[in-house]
């Protein structure tokens, strides 16, 4: 029986010194810790130097911005105070030009002319003035004046068939004045073997008469019956 008890002992496993192991155990990871918050510690160390040497050069940009602005500041004050208002300095610039120029200016003036150079330029304008007007008053009389004509086509009516046409229209171009030039004829019939005579004819319209000549038309009784303008057209 205690040999059998014995071989059974001999089979467990009985972990004696646990309570060593575990303190062993915690001391060990305690250490491992340690050394790993000791090396993250050197990287944030390098961290802050980085971020306090970045803050040192933004400190000195933002100084040298200020002093550049308060230089500014200066030169526009004393600018204002030269332009006696607020101006640019291309204003400044031209008004210390304008006395220059205005001095110039002055050197230029003759205080002492005479009177007779300008009466003498006077005269000269008025004598090429007068020219001139004479030469375009002689260039438009030359100009021919232009003439208003009228083109009319004369409807002539016989009294019937065995009117003698031609000497219609002999008679009707036997009428001639200045400012008349008779033009084309031509016969048109009108119906039952009657024609009319169709007679051109050009008229100066400052000379010529249009009803005038058709009155003198209609004075050959035997031939004409009626004058009638069939056309008119300005020229």
């Amino acid at each position: 029986m205690s040999s059998q008890l014995h071989a059974n002992l001999a089979q467990e496993n009985v972990w004696l010194n646990k309570a060593e192991c575990d303190e062993a155990e915690l001391r060990l990871y305690g250490k491992v810790d340690g050394l790993a918050v000791l090396a993250g510690g050197s990287d944030v160390s390098g961290k802050i130097t980085k971020l306090e040497s970045d803050n040192a050069k933004l400190h000195k940009a933002v100084s040298d911005l200020t002093n550049l602005v308060m230089t500014l500041k200066d030169k526009v004050a004393v600018l204002e105070k030269t332009c006696g208002t607020p101006c640019t300095p291309a204003a400044a610039a031209s008004k210390k030009a304008a006395p220059a120029a205005a001095e110039e200016d002055d050197d230029d003036v003759d205080l002492f002319g005479s009177d007779s150079d300008q009466e003498e330029e006077d005269a000269e304008k008025v004598r090429i003035r007068e020219e001139r007007l004479k030469a375009y008053h002689e260039k438009k009389s030359k100009k021919p004046a232009l003439i208003a004509k009228t083109s009319v086509l004369l409807d002539v009516k016989p009294w019937g068939d065995t009117t003698d046409m031609d000497a219609m229209l002999k008679a009707c171009k036997s009428i001639q004045k200045e400012g008349l030039v008779w033009g084309a004829s031509k016969l048109v019939p009108i119906g039952y073997g009657i024609q009319k005579l169709q007679v051109m004819c050009v008229v100066e319209d400052d000379k010529v008469s249009i009803d005038e000549l058709s009155e003198q038309i209609e004075g050959f009784e035997d031939l004409v019956q009626s004058v009638d303008i069939a056309a008119m057209s300005k020229i």
